[in-house]
């Protein structure tokens, strides 16, 4: 069986998934698309599943219908490092320039007190991405790095996110952080400016901002928790699951709005092996059920 990683970002698309993986795996080093699958007859219709890294972080995507959309609440941080990338600079621009096309700007690429480049985008998808020049601290860090921005009535809350999922997920530690100082109002004193932290094989970002946004998280960008065993599946289920109401395919929704897919960590596998009519009989299995049964599930994959 090929070795996953535990937490997955996995990405929502309307109908643009593989394209947008096309186009992502273009931008980075150490790119590529590893599987396609096309699951049929779900709550919305076809829905083609695509699986690929960036720069070796693995990615899923799903094109499932206009029911999410990404905004800057969920986003990547793509950290350059001049030690390991030539013409690191450069690089970005490219980037940049690639994710500016059909984008929208945030944050102009430019130089600013806490980095010598740096830039925020929302590419022609919608999916954000923050471009920096590693400095000291992200030489550290990998290549690309979940980032949580916690607005309106999370704002404040970054911080006990953080305790939070490092208390959930054991192989876990905390890195930099930052708090805010007097006099940057609307942003409050001791809220938290910058910090990261690290949840088994994939870092976080977690920032408050107490401007005014529109938006927040939702399901559009959520995370794959790959689970070994059963009683794996019902420890995370219970831990991150705070709305009944979310919960659905093995997907569940955390007290903070982020969302949270408890998945076997052979599930890929088993769909990517599946004939069309193993598939088809897994897939139903999987849409009745809400917190997943790998019994019942490979059950469905044998046909008993």
């Amino acid at each position: 069986m090929q070795e996953t990683n535990k937490i997955v970002p996995h990405l929502w698309f309307d109908k643009k998934a593989k394209e947008a993986a096309e186009f992502y795996t273009s931008l980075f080093p150490n790119s590529k698309i590893t599987n396609e699958i096309t699951l049929h007859e779900t709550p919305s219709g076809n829905a083609n599943i695509v699986s690929f890294e960036l720069w070796g972080q693995e990615f899923m995507s799903i094109s499932a219908g206009p029911y999410f959309k990404f905004n800057p609440s969920l986003s990547f941080t793509v950290n350059v490092n001049p030690v390991e990338v030539p013409n690191a600079k450069e690089f970005i621009h490219n980037v940049w320039n690639k994710l500016s096309d059909g984008g929208e700007v945030l944050m102009p690429l430019q130089k600013y007190p806490y980095n010598e480049l740096y830039g925020w985008i929302q590419d022609k998808y919608g999916l954000s991405w923050q471009l920096s020049l590693a400095n000291k601290i992200s030489e550290k860090r990998p290549p690309i790095v979940q980032s949580l921005l916690f607005v309106g009535d999370n704002c404040g809350r970054a911080e006990e996110a953080m305790e939070y999922y490092i208390s959930v997920f054991k192989d876990s530690e905390k890195g930099y952080f930052a708090r805010y100082p007097e006099g940057m109002e609307p942003d409050k004193e001791g809220t938290m400016m910058y910090s990261d932290f690290r949840l088994e094989d994939q870092w976080f970002i977690a920032m408050d901002s107490g401007h005014e946004h529109t938006f927040s998280f939702n399901e559009a960008v959520s995370y794959i928790v790959n689970c070994d065993t059963q009683e794996e599946i019902d420890y995370y289920w219970d831990k991150l699951s705070a709305v009944p109401e979310a919960e659905q395919c093995g997907w569940v929704k955390d007290q903070f709005g982020i969302s949270w897919q408890v998945v076997p960590s052979n599930m890929n596998e088993i769909m990517s092996k599946c004939t069309p009519e193993q598939l088809d009989r897994v897939n139903k299995a999987v849409l009745k059920m809400k917190k997943l049964d790998i019994a019942e599930i490979q059950k469905a994959f044998e046909g008993k």
